[in-house]
């Protein structure tokens, strides 16, 4: 049975997504800030598969945790949840080895969706480091033909961590979310990678 800690201060969230795991059969910690959830950690270290980390915590917010997990040599996967997303945090979680977002609100549908994706992306050496741009982003695009849009984000944020400055990767990011229909982030992004493009015109 797999072991799941959740991290956030938001009751909901954290009952939300508890039943969610249950009814997939893990096993499910949690804790409502960033300092208990590293306690537990301490204790539970080798025995915890996977995190949901909520980034916009009081005291300690969630980058700081995640980078206090990887400084403990903890490996597990980390799925990022944030109302509150922006490029920078993009960046700095995806260099720390976040391997999904899951952007508020959010329905038990994508949880399932994003954990579906996850494993399946496990089972394919997901965790072998890839420094090549290209090769993140080509692939990204044969995910988005599939409708494989989790883990084109994945692949696309891993990009970004390589090279912020490609405006191809913000506007397949601006695609992915206009084919989750999320109009809002895609709009944001395809105006980054125009102002990347002035800035180069």
């Amino acid at each position: 049975m797999k072991k799941v800690l959740i991290v956030d201060d938001t009751k909901n969230i954290r009952v939300l997504l508890t039943t969610c795991l249950e009814l997939r059969e893990y096993e499910v910690i949690t804790a409502d800030s960033g300092k208990e959830a590293l306690n537990i950690i301490k204790n539970k270290k080798s025995n915890i598969d996977l995190i949901f980390l909520d980034i916009r915590m009081p005291e300690m917010n969630g980058t700081e945790v995640l980078k206090d997990i990887r400084n403990m040599g903890m490996e597990c996967p980390v799925i990022i949840m944030t109302a509150f997303a922006t490029v920078k945090n993009a960046i700095d979680c995806t260099k720390l080895g976040a391997v999904a977002y899951l952007q508020k609100p959010f329905s038990p549908e994508r949880v399932n969706s994003v954990l579906d994706e996850i494993f399946n992306v496990n089972n394919e050496n997901y965790f072998i480091e890839n420094k090549d741009e290209n090769v993140l982003v080509e692939k990204a695009k044969v995910l988005i033909e599939k409708c494989s849009f989790v883990q084109a984000e994945n692949n696309l944020k891993n990009a970004l961590a390589i090279n912020p400055y490609n405006k191809e990767i913000y506007f397949l990011i601006g695609k992915v979310n206009e084919n989750i229909n999320n109009k809002k982030e895609a709009k944001r992004f395809y105006a980054i990678a125009e102002l990347f493009e002035k800035e180069n015109s």
